[in-house]
């Protein structure tokens, strides 16, 4: 079995900086699947023959593979560890992108984007039960953050990088990408990720356990509260995502580099946030900066709603309407890692499942912003400022909950 190389180690974690960069890049599979073809939704629909508004279909049908998957590989991960998982999870995202590259026939497509999605969601719940196995508390946040940075370089490239392939090939070409992608990461995986679910520490797989597991886990105040403000920041994030490709490129009428250039700017402000409170964990308690996120992003989506509903941000002012929404995505910087380590506080025995189901909850609740910005009249930034409020709303009331729930005890160093 691989062991972990001679390189640098982050301190209390066990973690080279090289395996905390591959198990970022791993991560970061989810993102480039979703973001790097945005540019293309003209040419896909175009070819496939799906008609107008087709490739929202295609991104609704990765969500909902996400969503399920999830149930799935949690579960798995805690009973046979999480190396052979993973690897195989990524496996199937390799071949199942593949088909995306080759099919002909929309519907077609459109199934093996949920199949790629299924596997795919191994690199979303594995690695966060990786990093609980390893290191909790201040160390678990920091390490959080040190992934984040990682994945967070990935959506700044994405869409500059499809519209970069747009240039010189067509939207199959970023499916054969997601592929190599893939195998590369099972290459590194196999060769530098070791086991840290030990043996002894497995739980024994069966429907009926499993489903009491996720009962149990979702009955625990201290993680309902705070994977329910994770998953509004997905919501969120999904509301920003789903109505992007009309906003910039038909209200905002900008060119496919300069919304490559955007998301790079968006991107960068979210990387800052969670670099900022990885720095600031060590001296401000979590749920400090957890609400110092929340309060900023309600400050923040409320005058962008209210602007976008008065016609100030939108199609006349377009850099206002860009300071906005990145001022809302720095915000998010301090709320997922944040949010997403206490949620797993009380879950170190089954950090699988329960990384499985706070996956399924972001997956599934925040792809419903895709049908709320899909429903609101568009033509302006309304949906966008819309959608994104009611994920803010959202993670506010998860908030509150938080603080009825029992208090997390002072985390180790």
């Amino acid at each position: 079995m691989p062991r972990f190389s001679p390189a640098p180690f982050v301190p209390g974690t066990g973690f080279t900086l090289w395996l905390i960069v591959l198990l970022g890049l791993v991560t970061a599979i989810g993102p480039v699947a979703t973001d790097m073809y945005l540019p293309a939704f003209p040419q896909l629909e175009q070819d496939l023959g799906g008609g107008k508004g087709s490739a929202q279909f295609t991104l609704a049908a990765w969500f909902l593979g996400l969503a399920l998957g999830q149930f799935s590989q949690g579960p798995l991960s805690d009973r046979f560890g999480r190396r052979v998982p993973l690897m195989l999870g990524l496996l199937v995202f390799a071949v199942a992108s593949a088909g995306c590259a080759v099919v002909q026939d929309y519907s077609l497509f459109c199934v093996c984007r949920f199949v790629a999605a299924v596997g795919g969601s191994a690199s979303a719940v594995i690695p966060r039960a990786i990093v609980r196995d390893v290191a909790t508390g201040k160390k678990g946040a920091k390490l959080m953050a040190q992934l984040t940075l990682v994945f967070g370089v990935m959506p700044v490239l994405a869409p500059s990088l499809g519209s970069l392939v747009l240039q010189f090939g067509n939207w199959r070409w970023i499916f054969w990408i997601g592929a190599f992608y893939a195998l590369a990461a099972i290459v590194g995986l196999f060769l530098s990720l070791p086991d840290t679910l030990q043996p002894g520490r497995r739980v024994a797989f069966s429907p009926i356990r499993i489903f009491a597991r996720y009962i149990m886990i979702s009955q625990e105040p201290v993680f309902i509260s705070n994977a329910l403000i994770a998953t509004f920041s997905t919501f969120v994030m999904f509301a920003y995502l789903g109505s992007a490709p009309v906003l910039f490129e038909q209200v905002l009428h900008f060119t496919p580099g300069q919304f490559g250039a955007f998301f790079g700017v968006n991107a960068a402000a979210f990387i800052l946030g969670t670099q900022i409170n990885g720095r600031l964990v060590h001296r401000v308690a979590m749920p400090v900066l957890l609400e110092v996120g929340v309060l900023w992003a309600l400050i923040a989506g409320g005058l962008f709603t209210v602007l976008a509903l008065t016609g100030v941000a939108g199609e006349h002012h377009a850099l206002l309407t860009c300071v906005l929404i990145s001022s809302i995505t720095g915000a998010l910087g301090f709320i997922g890692p944040n949010a997403t380590v206490m949620s797993f506080h009380h879950h170190g025995q089954h950090a699988g499942s329960a990384s499985a189901l706070l996956g399924t909850m972001q997956f599934g609740i925040g792809s419903l912003s895709s049908v709320l910005v899909g429903l609101l009249p568009g033509g302006s930034a309304i949906p966008t400022a819309i959608g994104m409020m009611v994920g803010i709303l959202g993670m506010a009331g998860a908030d509150l909950m938080r603080r009825c729930a029992p208090e997390i005890s002072a985390e180790e160093d």
